[in-house]
């Protein structure tokens, strides 16, 4: 069965095309039909909006989002986040029946198309545990986050593949917060606006840790469906839930943390530290792409390395 979908994600700054341009050929190379749509906003330059072009990307020009002025404030070790609200824009994109937002922080290496299907009722989302493990012991983040309060801790191989840890009234809290890094969701202005509302009105927006992935898991609190970590399997679950983990079945890989795999070389075996392997796995796919870059279109191919580590 298809539908009329897409697999979207927002760029707002030249900085992460290289991760934009990785995701959309790893969606041609595991042969996704649904098109891989950029959400762009005025801040993008033109030079970007070629690129892309030339890539048959598809490109949906949209606004910034923002809470109002002085009812938000992030720590300074997450100023990166201050774009992601931006990314509630995709509940406005009605001429898809069916959205999967997308960080451009992500390799894809199996077929997903099955999100496009997924059976969740109206009004809801569906997304992955956030991890609330808090392994660089950042002072910011909240209190309840350590691993016996992480609905990662309880999963293992093969049952974690099709599972997810279920959501209960005696769960324990950050059981129910969610990764915003990979959302299905139907579009719907009215929802739409609704989520807008929320943003310009609710009190808690001060107390958001995590800027639209807070705001998702409180919106749809008691309406978002958890998925299976393979389809949104932050890089950290490798190294601090092993029993979960196989590398062959992992469908979508989120390099989470602010060290983006582009913003350093991975050289020698040894030199990368625990997360050398998999961003060993966005290089492989990054040098492919650079490689037929250099032979069909050398201006995107000064463009991409010129935003990457040198």
């Amino acid at each position: 069965m298809s539908v009329n979908a897409a697999f979207v994600t927002l760029l707002t700054k030249d900085a992460y095309l290289p991760g934009a341009l990785v995701v959309d050929a790893c969606m041609k190379a595991v042969g996704s039909k649904y098109p891989f749509v950029v959400l762009a906003t005025p801040t993008l330059s033109q030079e970007v909006r070629d690129v892309l072009k030339r890539r048959n990307v598809p490109i949906r020009e949209i606004q910034g989002l923002y809470p109002q002025e002085g009812a938000h404030s992030l720590a300074a070790h997450d100023e990166r986040f201050a774009d992601t609200w931006t990314k509630l824009r995709a509940f406005e994109l009605i001429e898809y029946d069916r959205v999967v937002m997308m960080d451009s922080d992500m390799i894809v290496t199996r077929n997903m198309d099955e999100l496009m299907t997924l059976d969740l009722p109206s009004g809801w989302i569906a997304a992955t545990h956030a991890c609330a493990c808090n392994p660089r012991k950042l002072a910011h983040y909240p209190k309840d986050w350590v691993p016996e309060n992480c609905a990662y801790t309880p999963l293992t191989h093969p049952e974690a593949l099709t599972t997810a840890s279920a959501i209960t009234p005696s769960s324990p809290r950050p059981y129910g917060l969610l990764n915003s890094g990979l959302v299905v969701l139907t579009p719907s202005l009215e929802l739409s606006r609704s989520i807008v509302d929320y943003l310009n009105t609710s009190p808690l927006v001060a107390t958001f840790s995590f800027p639209d992935q807070d705001l998702l898991a409180e919106y749809f609190r008691g309406k978002w469906q958890p998925l299976p970590y393979i389809y949104n399997a932050l890089k950290t679950l490798r190294v601090i839930h092993k029993p979960l983990w196989r590398d062959e079945e992992v469908k979508c890989l989120h390099y989470i943390l602010h060290d983006k795999p582009w913003h350093a070389r991975v050289g020698e075996p040894g030199s990368g530290g625990e997360y050398e392997v998999v961003n060993r796995w966005w290089w492989e796919r990054f040098e492919a792409l650079v490689d037929e870059l250099a032979a069909s279109d050398p201006e995107a191919h000064g463009l991409v390395l010129a935003n990457v580590a040198k």
